[in-house]
């Protein structure tokens, strides 16, 4: 595998299209806004005018997009990479959707002869900035094995989870956590303010005890400095939780802690803060 299409050079595509082209494969890129491609490539990317024909003659093609409905549209729209990539290409999702699109996927590429994988990544935007993000792979595992060397490239912890959407489902499963986690910090600490300690005292006392972990210590800490630029946005978040949400339905279960989180992001988003970064829920809860 040498030459890889990269559909989606956001915040983490960019970065992530970076550390392929270090490790020395043939990187062409297509994104919405030209502008945020540029600097992929003025480092030898091949600049090119759609989904399509970023999927053309590629070895492998990777998206990471913003919503499903965008997944849909660049894998299954008319000239879009299923129509455009050759016999025994890899297609990889790297975007956060749904598990049931996944699967739909799967299968549409293997009436092709193509191989589909649906490879979400945790780890935000640090962890794309230093290739240590962890990729949660879902289809056939001989070609996650094959990719094994473009995974690599871009991530420390590879894991197979098992068939088609079964990388969409292990994302979904860590959200909810990141949900519970988040949500029970600015709690914490509103009830902090609201009972009158100080609250970097109390940032203190419980950062590196049982309280603690990254959604404490990273995110957190940088709304309680006053940095709401986003490593991962509001309004990205809030589609995650809704895919959780509409999915553990589907499956049976209720999520209520997810509910109350996913409706909390909502009226931030509807307060205009969707672009913000997810420790702006700080102020849904007064502390800041």
């Amino acid at each position: 595998m040498k030459k890889i299409g990269f559909i989606g050079t956001g915040i983490m595509g960019a970065a992530m299209a970076g550390h392929l082209l270090d490790a020395g494969f043939e990187v062409s890129v297509f994104n919405r806004t030209k502008e945020k491609a540029e600097a992929l490539v003025r480092r030898g990317a091949k600049w090119c005018g759609s989904p399509g024909e970023c999927a053309s003659g590629q070895d492998v093609v990777i998206t990471i997009v913003g919503y499903p409905k965008d997944v849909e549209q660049v894998y299954l729209g008319k000239d879009g990479i299923l129509d455009c990539a050759g016999e025994g290409a890899y297609v990889v999702d790297m975007t956060t959707s749904s598990p049931i699109l996944a699967e739909t996927i799967y299968a549409a590429a293997k009436e092709r002869g193509i191989h589909a994988v649906d490879a979400p990544v945790t780890g935000g935007d640090t962890g794309a900035r230093n290739a240590t993000l962890s990729i949660l792979a879902g289809g056939d595992e001989a070609d996650f094995e094959a990719l094994r060397p473009v995974f690599s490239a871009m991530g420390k912890n590879l894991v197979y989870m098992g068939s088609a959407g079964a990388g969409q489902k292990a994302k979904a499963c860590n959200q909810i956590a990141i949900a519970g986690a988040l949500a029970g910090a600015c709690e914490a600490y509103a009830y902090a303010k609201a009972s009158g300690i100080d609250v970097e005292k109390v940032y203190a006392a419980i950062s590196q005890g049982a309280a603690g972990g990254f959604q404490m210590t990273n995110v957190v800490r940088r709304g309680l400095d006053g940095d709401f630029r986003p490593g991962f946005m509001l309004k990205h978040f809030g589609k995650d939780l809704a895919i959780g949400t509409e999915t553990a339905s589907a499956y049976g279960t209720a999520l209520p802690v997810l509910g109350m989180v996913l409706h909390e992001v909502r009226q931030m988003e509807k307060k205009g803060e969707g672009n913000e970064g997810t420790q702006a829920l700080l102020r849904y809860y007064g502390v800041m």
